[in-house]
């Protein structure tokens, strides 16, 4: 076999047990197996101010990824939210994430957030809107003004992320003047499914007032931001159908939204495939790349 799939091979399986999709239970719960990971898969050129308090819980807690290069704070920053079921996460998993977007210049955030049992739906869609709140006001530029935030997020993650990104609530009741995201890329996400009946998730989903208040795809809207969606074909955890349904309601109001399907590729692969040993698998690196870069050639917000 050819060394760099070996090595991939390995890295895939030490990062699907840290993401626990794993069978080795001790290591699943380890917080510092899973960072130890995480930094692993890191590259350089990037700063990391880690366990920065956005609210009052234990797991309101985030990490900045910055430039390493001592650039003047600029351009758009990316919001990453993780997955895992809205049960499962730990942002120290994802510094490959966020140390891959701030070595190509873009100030990038991870977030924790709260998590079932301990909570219910929506807490956890609150809590990345506070996250984003927080990243707004602490984040500007460096003469004081706003800053583009694209949210990012993969399985539950993107799920969140949509939410709040579409469903204008979210937002509005941390700051009512809150600018919408810039742009929003999903991972594999479950946009158009009914939490609030699958087997899996409808404890999780219990207190949502109808299934449509807990579907990205039921807050499709024609000013929407700027979307890019990644599926894997071979996905049978989150079917394919959910980003072609958000594709179509999106679409039929008007909204730019940009699909991706990819080939021979499951559910935990996309994400893999962000960190630098594993991205000659799929293109999601570089089609998220590409998509904050065009928000950052776009004219800054004081001129839009």
């Amino acid at each position: 076999m050819p060394r760099k799939f070996i090595f991939s091979l390995a890295i895939t399986n030490l990062i699907a047990l840290g993401l626990g999709v794993g069978t080795v239970v001790a290591f699943q719960k380890s917080s510092s197996v899973k960072a130890a990971i995480g930094t692993l898969l890191s590259e350089r050129g990037a700063r990391i101010e880690r366990d920065i308090a956005y609210g009052p819980d234990p797991r309101h807690r985030l990490d900045v990824y910055r430039p390493d290069n001592g650039a003047p704070a600029k351009g758009p920053i990316v919001l990453f939210l993780y997955g895992g079921g809205w049960r499962q996460g730990d942002r120290a998993m994802y510094r490959f994430i966020g140390a891959g977007f701030a070595s190509r210049g873009f100030t990038t955030v991870v977030p924790d957030y709260r998590l079932f049992p301990d909570v219910r739906f929506p807490a956890f869609v609150e809590d990345a809107a506070r996250a984003y709140g927080w990243v707004a006001d602490h984040l500007k530029s460096a003469n004081g003004q706003p800053r583009d935030i694209v949210v990012m997020g993969h399985s539950a993650g993107a799920h969140i992320g949509a939410l709040m990104t579409l469903d204008k609530r979210y937002l509005a009741a941390i700051e009512p003047r809150l600018r919408q995201p810039a742009g929003f890329i999903g991972i594999s996400g479950p946009y158009a499914f009914d939490p609030t009946t699958w087997h899996t998730t409808k404890n999780i989903f219990a207190e949502a007032p109808s299934a449509d208040d807990a579907r990205p795809a039921a807050f499709a809207r024609a000013d929407a931001p700027p979307m890019l969606v990644m599926h894997g074909l071979d996905d049978t955890v989150v079917k394919l159908w959910n980003m072609q349904t958000l594709t179509k309601e999106l679409r039929d109001k008007g909204a730019r939204i940009t699909p991706i399907e990819l080939a021979d590729i499951g559910h935990i692969e996309p994400i893999l495939a962000m960190a630098w040993p594993l991205r000659w698998r799929a293109p999601v690196f570089d089609e998220t790349l590409s998509f904050v870069n065009a928000i950052a050639d776009r004219p800054p917000l004081a001129a839009r």
